[in-house]
């Protein structure tokens, strides 16, 4: 089943307003109007909430809005760039989210997540990202994912606060209750219809469709199937002129892996080629097979660096080709480089330059591929005596950046999470464990060494003023060692709770 994330602006040519314009933007309860013209009227095409609270609203005349509310910041409303940059911000999207984005004009963009949430932890976490990342841009967002387009669409203009999942087979109940402006028609369609005494969209469902097509056009049926997830609504994806684009359409519908195989093959090479040309190399591919029931399946890869080697490329892609039901058929094929990146050409080592450094990138995109990008890393040191805060994750061919861990006290090779609460009995202050519990086991404690004392940093918190920590390393009857510690120093209860956990454990 199909799942589209509709992204809905509210204030988006004001919020676009204010990013472009920077230092010089108002702040944003400040009340903002952009002014246009509506026949000889220059009336108010958008507001900022700050001005929808003193009761302005799109269409009320400039001069009226003025006297209402003195001190008002008016700015000339710019279509044009509105819509330039709501590409822009959808490019992005498909850069990082999905390989099927597209412009919903005025104020939105639709995202097809089908078999491309889970990449992002699930549709509920990459819901709260998208707005979250959104906001910290000074963006107004609210998002819905659902069944279709037509559902996700109204269910993000009149029920996400700021953000609703509906569950799989659940929009045609989810879409019933809302009014008929939800069903993206023009204006004086609703209109029409409330005459008639039809107030919400569950209304209408129930109705012989003849007389609603002969009055009101197909339109109608059209919108309100696509609402109720009943009818299919292709999202065409966003291909700025300046992406990298190889395209295959057949005579006769393909659907055999051999022959997706042979056709991959073609495609990729043709776009290395182009690649070739403007001196770039991908670092993600997006494979569109457009099937003849108007469905569009898309498999995206990612690679580690820039890359335009044709055999690679498409082993990785033909690695997908499980992922891909062609259905009845497919009968166009577009494999497009939706992230290139600038890569010269390299000189090959030879036997008499010496032995090649080894290449790691295949092994990484190939992992990557398979289980997910975020699970493919290393781990770089980081200033701080803070064990948890010591060590970050980089990606896993970013470049040395040359800093260390301190090597006066060993580390383990397992660094848990977070620490564990144990159980054990030791002497105060400075003595280490007798025994300790842990997940419902019991050790033995034959050697110890500790404490180590690592102070907390207290630039960050205050709460970690006085606090503390001893570390010891133990060793049990059998051979394993751990790493434990005591929160406090023993004796002040200011400096911890005195209690025991654990927080690694030693190769």
């Amino acid at each position: 089943m199909a799942r589209v994330i509709s992204v809905f602006l509210p204030m988006w040519p004001t919020d676009r307003l204010r990013r472009k314009t920077g230092d010089g933007a108002p702040p944003a309860e400040t009340p903002l109007v952009l002014a246009g013209r509506d026949r000889s009227r220059r009336v108010v095409t958008a507001a900022n909430a700050a001005a929808q609270a003193l009761g302005l609203h799109p269409g009320i005349e400039i001069g009226r809005a003025q006297a209402l509310v003195p001190g008002l910041r008016v700015e000339p409303a710019d279509p044009g760039a509105d819509a330039a940059s709501l590409e822009r911000l959808a490019l992005w999207m498909l850069q990082r989210i999905a390989p099927i984005v597209a412009v919903d004009p005025p104020d939105g963009i639709v995202i097809d997540a089908t078999g491309a949430a889970h990449l992002h932890g699930g549709e509920p976490a990459l819901a709260q990202a998208l707005v979250a990342r959104l906001r910290l841009s000074g963006v107004t967002a609210r998002v819905a994912i659902a069944d279709s387009w037509g559902a996700a669409h109204a269910l993000a203009r009149h029920v996400a606060d700021p953000v609703l999942v509906a569950a799989p087979g659940t929009a045609a109940a989810r879409v019933a209750g809302l009014p008929l402006e939800a069903l993206r028609l023009p204006p004086a369609v609703p209109a029409a219809l409330r005459d008639l005494g039809f107030a919400r969209i569950g209304d209408l469902a129930s109705q012989p469709r003849a007389p609603l097509t002969r009055r009101f056009g197909p339109q109608l049926c059209r919108r309100l199937d696509q609402a109720l997830a009943r009818a299919p609504e292709p999202i065409e994806p966003l291909r700025p002129p300046e992406m990298v684009e190889a395209r295959r359409s057949f005579a006769e519908p393909i659907a055999a892996a051999e022959t997706i195989a042979r056709h991959i093959t073609l495609l990729v090479q043709s776009l290395c080629a182009t690649l070739g040309e403007r001196g770039l190399g991908a670092r993600r591919l997006d494979l569109l097979c457009h099937r003849i029931d108007n469905r569009i399946l898309c498999t995206r890869v990612g690679l580690a660096r820039p890359l335009r080697d044709p055999a690679r490329l498409a082993r990785l892609l033909c690695d997908r080709i499980e992922t891909i039901d062609p259905g009845l058929g497919i009968e166009t094929m577009a494999l497009a480089a939706t992230l290139a990146e600038p890569l010269a050409p390299q000189q090959a080592a030879s036997d008499l330059a010496g032995v090649a450094e080894p290449d790691l990138s295949g092994l990484i995109d190939t992992l990557a591929n398979r289980v997910g990008a975020g699970a493919i890393y290393r781990l770089a040191p980081v200033a701080s005596d803070v064990p948890e805060r010591s060590v970050r994750r980089i990606p896993a061919l970013a470049a040395d950046t040359g800093a260390g861990w301190p090597g006066h006290w060993p580390r383990p090779a397992r660094l848990l999470p977070r620490p564990e609460p144990i159980e054990t009995m030791a002497l105060l202050p400075d003595h280490p464990p007798r025994w300790i519990s842990w997940r419902g086991v019991r050790h033995s404690v034959r050697r110890a060494d500790g404490p180590e004392r690592v102070f907390g940093e207290w630039w960050k918190r205050d709460a970690e003023l006085a606090a503390v920590r001893d570390y010891f390393r133990i060793e049990d009857d059998s051979g394993a060692r751990f790493w434990i510690f005591r929160a406090g120093d023993g004796e002040d209860a200011a400096t911890g709770s005195h209690r025991w956990f654990m927080h690694g454990v030693f190769g």
